[in-house]
């Protein structure tokens, strides 16, 4: 089978549409054997402590091994099937062994540890800082029996965060409801024609198959003028995964997955020397301490307060008032505003929809891109894993700089969300001398188009876009030649958010929005009367949404520094002390939080909001030098990619901040852009 193997042969781009489950075991096996041979070349007495030897042989190796196996974690991602759940989860273990066995490796501790740094690069030494801090960080000084049990953990924490995952993405596609014509009163056409269709598919003529996905169940909430259809779609999202879910899902309840991986992370920062797993965790971080962290989440939580306070009342004022409803309950909360929205400023997320065609929206985000940048983005033709999938190259004077997949639409066996991965990262490759430039997978779960119309976007799932698109760019547009400290790799967890939130700032410029609007029936760019009513709207209720966010990431913190964690219990104190709306009390938040016990964000949720500071202060750059209102300077353009997006991960973030901004960052652009600061006020 090795020979042909396409996870054996990935020279460029993956053979997605050849790959599958049975290849997986054989290959990761012949990788992780080739990739210990380089090991035990490399830590034998008589090879030489040389940056560029030591690459040759042992980083070649390893990139090999990483590339593929990120293939195939890519591919359980966006295309689970039970094939390749059943090949990923055999594999992952020994995976596991292998990156614990090498990070924690003594003779190649050593062997770093031997390198004179005075012979390397700034990028080098940057690099090697980090490896010898992660050599620590991984259990190489760790001996004997604190050695085993730290390899064990880690084997037994990869297992249970992919069975977190797991569960979330089956309960959530196990979950469907059939509801009537008039159960669905109010739902946008799109989602009707959608939900129609598929309730047709399974023999259900005449009713309208609803989900938890989020482009059928969020506009539920938002639209649907049913109660009981609200709050029966409300429950089953708020328990899935959890000991509340229905008996025959009762096999996917995480409640003994989250214990457990909370106290195997507990002990893994007893084993390195830490009071707790957030201060593990923040060792790397920009942050000092987990009390920093949660001074400045409540700092943040006191400024937004005044304002969550009237959002909160102003929905229950016009909840009673126009509504007639008295008691608002929490699945009533999303329809509540989105009236009030509509009220308040005479439009509606439905009808801003109907401007923001996928096609259309592409073709801006890649304008400002190519203008901001200097940069050209081109279609190219690629093998891939959907036939919703495409794929782009990015140039600048007719040379190659990076390539990208994207994934747009929702679909079962594709876990919610939207993200950013690497398949590849920019590297001056020491085994041939030829610059390997870098590729990146882009992800949203977005609405499929009906009836042959292209796909709608909410204004929302366009700010989502451009996130995920600021994250590709801080990986694509690097100039750093080691692959180690290239594009987003060893930049700070909390560091990492800045390019992503930077750019969705574009998303409220008129003349961003000029170029990636028109109106899918009558083909009209967005009206300015309109934009400026988005505009108006642009900080509605940011005073509760700062709270929400300060939430998430001040039960993360404070669960992961608590010596015995109660977890529903911890997260009921942490909703009296932020919270101005009261939760469903059946309410399983923690069972689904995908970022913290799945997706790489444990004691690093606050990064979102951390970053948030940096990124509303580097693009109030873009605004103090605008050549015209919304019209970015190219200069400031130029300046930031190359301070910020060209610099990656080789110095600190915080080095790279203040080359852009000549200064720390500070709060009040955050506070300004969110409507919250004094003047405001």
């Amino acid at each position: 089978m090795s020979s042909n193997n396409p996870l054996l042969s990935i020279t460029d781009l993956p053979a997605f549409d050849q790959i599958r489950p049975e290849h997986i075991q054989p290959a990761i096996q012949t990788l992780i054997e080739q990739a210990d041979a380089a090991l035990n070349t490399v830590t034998a007495a008589d090879f030489p402590a040389n940056w560029n030897e030591l690459a040759k042989v042992l980083d070649v190796a390893t990139e090999r091994l990483s590339k593929a196996w990120g293939v195939v974690n890519h591919l359980n991602g966006v295309a689970d099937t039970p094939a390749l759940r059943a090949a990923y989860n055999e594999a992952l273990p020994v995976v596991t062994d292998f990156w614990t066995r090498l990070g924690a490796n003594e003779g190649l501790y050593a062997k770093y540890k031997q390198l004179d740094a005075s012979t390397l690069n700034a990028e080098q030494r940057r690099a090697l800082d980090l490896s010898l801090r992660g050599f620590v960080l991984s259990g190489a000084e760790l001996q004997g029996q604190d050695r085993v049990r730290f390899a064990e953990i880690q084997e037994r924490l990869a297992a249970a965060q992919q069975k977190f995952s797991e569960n979330v993405l089956d309960a959530t596609d196990a979950y469907c409801y059939y509801a009537s014509e008039a159960e669905v009163a109010g739902l946008p056409e799109d989602v009707l024609h959608a939900t129609a269709e598929a309730a047709t598919e399974d023999g259900k003529e005449g009713q309208y198959k609803l989900s938890l996905k989020m482009p059928v169940y969020l506009p539920v909430l938002q639209y649907a003028e049913d109660r009981n259809l609200r709050e029966r779609l409300f429950h089953a999202n708020a328990i899935r995964a959890s000991d509340l879910a229905p008996q025959e899902q009762q096999e996917l309840d995480n409640t003994a997955v989250i214990a457990e991986i909370l106290k195997l992370r507990a002990e893994e920062a007893q084993l390195l020397g830490f009071d707790n797993y957030a201060e593990l965790s923040l060792a790397p971080k920009m942050a000092d301490s987990s009390t920093q962290v949660v001074d400045f989440l409540r700092d943040l939580a006191a400024r937004a307060r005044p304002f969550a306070e009237q959002d909160a009342k102003d929905l229950r004022d016009f909840a009673k008032q126009e509504l007639g409803l008295d008691d608002p309950q929490p699945w009533d909360w999303t329809y509540i505003s989105e009236k009030l929205k509509e009220a308040r400023y005479s439009f509606s997320d439905q009808e801003v929809r109907q401007y923001f065609a996928a096609p259309k929206v592409i073709d801006g985000l890649f304008a400002i891109i190519q203008q901001l940048f200097n940069v050209q983005i081109k279609p190219e033709l690629a093998a891939v894993w959907h036939g919703a999938v495409e794929f782009y190259r990015i140039e600048r004077d007719g040379q190659l700089i990076g390539q990208f997949y994207l994934d747009q639409p929702a679909r079962p066996g594709k876990r919610g969300g939207a993200w950013m991965d690497d398949m590849r990262g920019r590297w001056l490759r020491p085994d041939t001398g030829q610059l390997q430039t870098p590729v990146a997978y882009l992800v949203c779960n977005f609405s499929s188009g009906a009836d042959g119309q292209p796909a709608l976007l909410t204004h929302d799932d366009v700010i989502t876009l451009f996130h995920e698109f600021g994250h590709g760019l801080h990986h694509l547009l690097t100039q750093v030649n080691e692959r180690d400290v290239s594009g987003i790799s060893g930049v700070e967890w909390d560091a990492v958010e800045l390019p992503s939130q930077f750019m969705e700032n574009f998303c409220w410029e008129w003349p961003v929005l000029q170029k990636m609007t028109a109106h899918v029936k009558t083909g009209e760019p967005l009206p300015r009367a309109l934009y400026d009513k988005m505009l108006a709207a642009k900080n509605y209720q940011s005073g509760m949404q700062t709270l929400r966010q300060v939430e998430f990431a001040l039960f993360d913190m404070l669960l992961h520094r608590a010596a015995q964690p109660q977890v529903l219990e911890l997260l009921k104190e942490v909703r009296a002390e932020v919270s101005v709306l009261p939760a469903a009390p059946y309410s399983r938040t923690p069972h689904a939080f995908s970022h913290i016990f799945a997706g790489g964000y444990a004691a690093g949720y606050y990064s979102y909001k951390w970053a948030e500071v940096l990124s509303a202060d580097a693009y109030a750059a873009f605004e103090e030098e605008a050549i015209a209102p919304g019209v970015a300077n190219a200069a400031t353009g130029a300046r930031y990619l190359h301070n910020i997006l060209e610099a990656g991960g080789s110095r600190p973030a915080m080095e790279s901040f203040k080359a852009f901004r000549g200064r720390e960052p500070a709060l009040d652009a955050l506070l300004r852009h969110q409507g919250m600061s004094q003047q405001a006020a």
